[in-house]
């Protein structure tokens, strides 16, 4: 396998880790840093403080960096957008038009050009650099996508992907890693032409799959069936797992629960009666389960990961950090899923 560079790319954070089959787990680098969203998002808020105008080009990365163009538009000044970069903020770009911003591919006079990205290459290699470290044989990463749906609302388009996990690929978790990455999923593919071609997943998937990195948690898994939650910091997403196979998907906005919520839908989730419709109409993405069997037991020992898990706190669940460190969950799950695929 040799060096591995992975990164869970979220909304607050990139976690990362070097990864080298040949060094012991615990004396891997590992960085828990900006996100890609807020280190342009902080460049947009400078020019907006020295009162420049901005012309946003090079990829369709995460969205968090729309609220700095917004504050940017706020102040009075003049934002513009290659085609590529605009999808950042819609699929459809009636929509970005709509915000004020103009879509040209050439950077208008007196405007600051800014790079999108959720990989900037060269960045990097001044970092490794910097931390003498060599640059890694390498680069997988993980990062949450909605997939492109113009004219459709992008929770339903989202649970294509779920559907077609649970149905056409019998809920194997190791399909959670692409070694393409489906058409629709315009940001993580251009997450994978940045990063050379490696493999990807959605944030999410690959958080869930680190559970699955410690192995006590997936030798019980063949035992019975168990929950798998990622509480991250803008999205939920739940896996039922047993016997090698996912059983449903339940996902929902973190910032629309409270804890007494979410342990409410994650018990009907179990039992398999939470409806797509139930969540969706709680502004969610939504809930989908295959046949649950009477082997999985209910699938009642839940284990919780991400950076607000504290919401279960008070629960009946687990709290593992795969690889010893939780923040790390995505970046074990894409070692994980790697290996799953061999």
């Amino acid at each position: 396998m040799g060096t591995t560079l992975c990164l869970d790319i979220g909304s607050g954070t990139q976690d990362v880790l070097l990864y080298s089959p040949e060094m012991e787990l615990e004396n891997c680098p590992k960085f828990v840093l900006p996100s890609p969203a807020i280190q342009v998002g902080r460049r947009i808020a400078a020019l907006t403080a020295q009162g420049r105008n901005i012309w946003l080009h090079g990829r369709n990365m995460g969205g968090g960096v729309t609220r700095f163009v917004r504050a940017h538009l706020k102040a009075g000044l003049k934002a513009a957008a290659e085609r590529n970069a605009a999808f950042t903020f819609a699929d459809d770009l009636t929509r970005v038009t709509d915000m004020g911003i103009e879509l040209t591919d050439k950077c208008p006079d007196g405007f600051e050009p800014v790079a999108l990205t959720d990989f900037d290459g060269a960045w990097w290699k001044r970092f490794m650099k910097t931390a003498e470290l060599d640059w890694p044989d390498n680069i997988v990463a993980c990062a949450q996508d909605h997939g492109f749906h113009p004219g459709k609302s992008n929770r339903m388009g989202r649970f294509k992907v779920w559907n077609e996990l649970l149905n056409d690929q019998e809920g194997r978790p190791e399909a959670l890693i692409h070694d393409t990455a489906p058409e629709m999923m315009t940001r993580l593919k251009d997450v994978q032409e940045s990063i050379g071609g490696g493999m990807v997943a959605d944030t999410g998937a690959a958080a869930v799959l680190g559970a699955l990195f410690v192995p006590e948690i997936e030798e019980e898994s063949f035992r019975r069936g168990i929950t798998l939650v990622n509480v991250g910091n803008s999205h939920t997403i739940a896996f039922l797992l047993y016997n090698g196979r996912i059983f449903g998907v339940y996902e929902q906005h973190t910032g629309i629960v409270d804890g007494p919520k979410l342990w409410s839908d994650l018990t009907e989730f179990r039992r398999g009666a939470l409806s797509f419709a139930q969540v969706f109409e709680d502004r969610g993405h939504g809930c989908l389960t295959r046949e649950l069997p009477a082997e999985a037991q209910g699938f009642a020992p839940t284990y919780v990961l991400g950076p607000r898990r504290g919401l279960l706190q008070d629960r009946d669940v687990s709290f593992p950090a795969p690889g010893g460190d939780m923040m790390l969950a995505g970046c074990f799950g894409l070692i994980k899923g790697m290996r799953l695929g061999k």
